[in-house]
């Protein structure tokens, strides 16, 4: 029987009315504004299934752009984040897929440019009760919550590359909670991606980008 606390049955301090449409997307663009490489230009949403249905009256569409502008789920300000973004000069867009239906319910696709014409895409679903799942990242499935201080490192599938992370961890007494490798086909891009209990040391990007075959390093800090 699997553990459930009462943390899970409340759910997070939120701007309503869902915690799964309203709470739950927040957290996907939160997130996803924490792996963009530089500052928020523009951003597109696309939408599938419960989310496409039902955005506007849930808010989904309200607390996306809240979260891509730093809002976290309990921000006052995300029934006002059209206005905000307007106000910023963020540009965004909501499209609708309602032809993929072998996908979970509330997910969201979220591509985000940023102010030197770099672009990211990241893909989340909202788990309910506040919690989500980060799926892929630039079309390569991944699977992380957030919920940890999480390290994402873009590197060429090539030996000693994973080795190079883990000792840069370990020299700064890094605890390791969990550690992935997602890669497009072997030989080519790949994604390790390692959660950890504390937080990560803000400078340990500069360490692992020593490695030749590092392309680009994310730290997603809780």
């Amino acid at each position: 029987m699997a553990f459930i606390s009462i943390f899970d049955v409340i759910g997070p301090n939120m701007i309503g009315p869902s915690s799964s449409h309203t709470a739950g997307a927040c957290s996907i663009a939160y997130l996803a504004q924490k792996m963009a490489p530089g500052p928020i230009v523009s951003a597109d949403f696309t939408l599938y299934g419960s989310f496409a249905r039902t955005y506007r009256g849930h808010g989904t569409d309200r607390a996306l752009l809240g979260g891509i502008m730093g809002f976290a789920t309990d921000d006052r300000r995300i029934p006002d984040s059209f206005r905000i973004a307007r106000e910023k000069g963020l540009s965004y867009h909501f499209s609708i897929n309602k032809e993929e239906e072998e996908i979970h319910p509330n997910t969201a696709d979220i591509c985000m440019k940023t102010a030197d014409g770099k672009t990211l895409t990241v893909r989340g679903e909202s788990l309910g009760g506040g919690k989500v799942r980060i799926t892929r990242i630039n079309q390569v499935d991944v699977d992380f919550s957030g919920e940890y201080s999480t390290l994402i490192v873009i590197h060429s599938d090539k030996p000693g590359v994973v080795a190079h992370i883990t000792k840069c961890l370990s020299d700064r007494n890094v605890n390791i909670a969990f550690m992935k490798l997602f890669r497009e086909a072997k030989g080519q891009t790949a994604y390790s991606i390692v959660e950890s209990d504390g937080k990560l040391p803000e400078d340990i990007s500069a360490d692992i980008r020593e490695n030749m075959y590092v392309q680009d390093v994310m730290l997603v800090q809780p």
